[in-house]
């Protein structure tokens, strides 16, 4: 399962609004059959492109008999490619094992009662864990409507986010900048608040190597009560992405999350101040904290979280922290 697992990993932020799935097909002894992932929306699912190279390399018969280890349950309704349940019956696979169940509450369990009746043994859970945080941004998107949000935030040890006057725009170094860029690969959109467009003059587009095999960018998403105010001489409203710029009125993050779901969006990168980062986590629509924390003291006034009247104490679960260049990496998920 860890192969497949590597192999879904392939086609993170590649095939929204799709979950990234890996397949792999072993023989039961000691040959990997063929492996697979799915690799962009409407194309040929994980399990067909396994079968598809062990066909190539191995031909029928080795597939006979053989398990097939899938980080998702198959797809057994017909979309835009046909169920992949017929495609396993009919190549004769005898064991399906499958990392985690399709979160989509009209398939949860189907394709594991239809391979069953046509007489394959089916286990599931196998690296459940690691499964399911593969198809988090699906997961969310199709039991809720909403968007997976996840936060992401440059502070100071003393938990400013913008440095003095005269000290520059950048808290965090450029290894963490660069790290930020695979963060905006996974992810369908970014989100900034109006005063940190106007403020940065950001744009939040992907660089070098992490925009290879997107068609698209992330839409770069302003979320400002005064869109009148925004500059249009600014890089979201002037370079080559621009129709990737979407401006929503308004001051609400959740109303604006609400309107990103519905036009299909399934994960969010928050990259504002401390206002929007706030609501996120008094509301709960916060799923996913990333912070990088550089060896900075006496920042300027700004914090992550401003002082409110009402008290909270947000805590991380599944905690990782990682040294990137000369800041800390703490990233984890609110549960």
């Amino acid at each position: 399962m860890l192969l497949a697992i590597a192999e879904a990993e392939q086609g993170l932020g590649l095939t929204s609004p799709n979950p990234p799935v890996g397949a792999v097909i072993w023989d039961g002894k000691s040959t990997v059959l063929g492996k697979g992932w799915h690799q962009k929306a409407g194309d040929a699912h994980a399990e067909i492109e396994a079968l598809s190279h062990a066909r190539e390399t191995f031909g029928d018969d080795r597939i006979r008999g053989s398990i097939l280890f899938v980080t998702m349950e198959p797809c057994s309704t017909h979309g835009k490619t046909p169920p992949c349940v017929e495609a396993i019956i009919e190549a004769g696979i005898s064991r399906v094992a499958i990392g985690c169940l399709d979160p989509n509450p009209a398939h949860a369990g189907a394709a594991v009662s239809i391979l069953k009746n046509a007489g394959i043994e089916v286990a599931t859970g196998i690296c459940e864990e690691k499964a399911k945080q593969l198809i988090r941004f699906f997961a969310r998107h199709i039991t809720t409507g909403l968007p997976y949000v996840i936060a992401k935030s440059a502070v100071t040890l003393d938990g400013r986010t913008t440095l003095p006057e005269g000290e520059g725009r950048w808290i965090s170094s450029e290894a963490s900048r660069e790290d930020v860029q695979s963060l905006r690969r996974q992810v369908d959109a970014v989100l900034i608040g109006g005063e940190t467009m106007r403020v940065d003059n950001p744009s939040l587009t992907l660089r070098g190597p992490h925009s290879a095999g997107r068609e698209l960018p992330p839409l770069r998403v302003v979320l400002t009560g005064h869109p009148e105010q925004l500059p249009e001489s600014h890089r979201l409203f002037s370079d080559q992405f621009v129709d990737r710029t979407v401006i929503i009125k308004g001051n609400s993050l959740a109303d604006a999350l609400t309107d990103l779901g519905g036009r299909g969006v399934t994960s969010v990168l928050l990259e504002s101040g401390g206002r929007l980062f706030t609501e996120g986590i008094f509301s709960d629509l916060i799923q996913e904290v990333v912070l990088y924390i550089a060896p900075l003291l006496g920042g300027a006034s700004k914090r992550l979280m401003p002082d409110t009247e009402e008290e909270l104490l947000a805590r991380l679960e599944h905690v990782s922290v990682e040294k990137i260049g000369c800041d800390i990496k703490v990233s984890g998920i609110l549960e």
